[in-house]
This record gives C-alpha cells, structure tokens and sequence, in this order.
C-alpha cells in the first residue's frame, strides 16, 4: 500500500471552481458521487468543509498522491483553485517539542 499523504483542496465560486447557487440536497447529492470517485482513486475524504452561502469549500483527504486528489476531482467535473500536501500542525506539535540538547 502506498503511503497516504495528507491534501487540502480549495473551491471558491467567485473563481469558478465551485457551483453558483448550489442548494444542501444539491451538495448532499453530489458529495455522494464524489465520495465513490475518491474510493476509485484511493482518497479518502478526512473533511468536506462547505460555505455554501459564500460559495466556497475547503476540503481534506488522505491521498497516495496529489495525482489521486486532481483525478478524483476531474471524475466528477469539479474544479479547484488548489490541491497543496499540507501536515497537521497543532499546538502540541509545534510548541511542545523536544528542546535540542
């Protein structure tokens, strides 16, 4: 298996990555479609944080590679403006490190 990796992609409507006026049934009914592209790619979907007033979503999966996120997307018809490998960084991890000796 390969090594999962972790992906944030960005949906903006003012950009034209993400559909103008589209209702929760809407969004419900699509994120089901999109979850099944993801399994044939290998993503598993972490997140699906969605503005659908504002028209944006900020989505996070677990990927073998930023390849898998772009062709889950293009399975389904869905731009982004950005697909970025991102860590978790919380605040455990950053300020509670181990001091160098």
């Amino acid at each position: 298996m390969d090594k999962m990796r972790m992906f944030v992609d960005t949906h903006d409507q003012a950009k034209g990555t993400f559909p103008e006026g589209l209702s929760e049934a809407e969004f419900s009914q699509f994120f089901v479609t999109f979850e099944e592209a993801c399994r044939q790619e290998g993503v598993v979907i972490l997140s699906a944080n969605v503005g659908l007033a504002e028209g944006r979503a900020f989505c996070m999966t677990l990927a073998p590679s930023e390849d898998a996120v772009r062709r889950a997307h293009e399975c389904v018809g869905l731009p982004y403006d950005s697909i970025t490998e991102v860590e978790t960084a919380t605040p455990g991890s950053l300020f509670f490190r181990p001091q160098a000796a």
